[in-house]
């Protein structure tokens, strides 16, 4: 068993992608197959499931990469002892959903790869609910959520900042030139919102629920963009976080409601395996995050 098959695995894990994999090692995708097959002989079991075109672990691969990341861990770890001095290099994998990937997390790895040119960054776009799974299977150093308050005896959770919440409307809506709503005002409206299941949209109900408004009509999507997009044509009312449609909103394309959720913490977090060692690649992708999203955020609002 040699060391660049289990670094090749690992990549191809945090991938789910040969092609993608080789890309990132600099290998040719035959060269990639070749190793994983060598590596599936010696330890007499399939590492992966070929399902249609999607490539996933099997169970023996998810227990095998979990000791793999222990190993590889520790030999990063003597590594950055022999060379203390020199340029960080190496692959962090990072994922998020898709809200976080497009408005928080682009001038985290724009910054970081300014200063860290050597360290392959690979970001991959994971449902709200499968994050921190991915932090216990070892297919990502660090994730990031947007929820509530989160609490684990087995990750290290840092929160970054509170996310405010809009409820957003086409400039001619009914609704747009009001000062203040009542409830009964969005009696028969139409709410844009995501699919059942995400936090928010939990917390959403929950609070209309709790008001006896019952006869509301939804449209449900699976992205931001597409709920931010029918607003603008005046399909409905959407319900997202700010962040989504600040330019939107400068543009006089949508424009922000009087309403305040009750009840409605989510905050963009932070998250990694408690027992991960922080190598200084990883340490430094920390800072960068705080220094991008937590600080400068209150320097903004100062």
């Amino acid at each position: 068993m040699e060391l660049r098959q289990l670094n090749t695995f690992r990549t191809v894990a945090s991938t789910l992608n040969f092609s993608r994999a080789a890309e990132v090692l600099n290998y040719v995708p035959s060269n990639i197959t070749m190793q994983i097959k060598a590596l599936e002989e010696e330890l007499g079991v399939r590492l992966f499931d070929r399902l249609g075109k999607k490539l996933v672990l099997t169970t023996a691969g998810k227990r095998f990469l979990t000791h793999i990341e222990e190993v590889l861990n520790k030999l990063d770890e003597a590594r950055s002892v022999v060379h203390d001095n020199e340029e960080l290099s190496g692959t962090l994998t990072i994922s998020a959903n898709e809200v976080l990937c497009a408005y928080r997390l682009p001038v985290v790895f724009q910054l970081y790869r300014s200063r860290h040119p050597g360290v392959r960054l690979i970001f991959r776009s994971v449902p709200n609910q499968r994050l921190k799974e991915t932090l216990f299977e070892g297919t990502a150093d660090a994730v990031f959520m947007l929820d509530e308050p989160i609490r684990s005896s087995g990750l290290a959770v840092e929160p970054l900042l509170e996310e405010t919440f809009r409820l957003l409307v086409n400039p001619d809506h009914p609704l747009a030139k009001r000062s203040a709503l009542k409830l009964e005002d969005f009696h028969e409206e139409v709410f844009l919102v995501n699919e059942k299941g995400c936090t928010y949209r939990t917390m959403f109900d929950r609070s209309f629920e709790k008001k006896g408004i019952d006869n509301i009509t939804y449209l449900e999507f699976h992205n931001a963009e597409a709920i931010k997009q029918c607003a603008i044509t005046g399909i409905g009312i959407a319900f997202l976080p700010e962040i989504t449609a600040q330019a939107e909103i400068e543009r006089g394309e949508l424009v922000a409601l009087p309403w305040q959720i009750p009840d409605l913490h989510v905050y963009t977090q932070m998250l990694w395996h408690k027992d991960k060692w922080l190598s200084p690649m990883m340490s430094s992708f920390l800072e960068v995050v705080r220094e991008v999203i937590a600080i400068g955020e209150e320097n903004k609002q100062r």
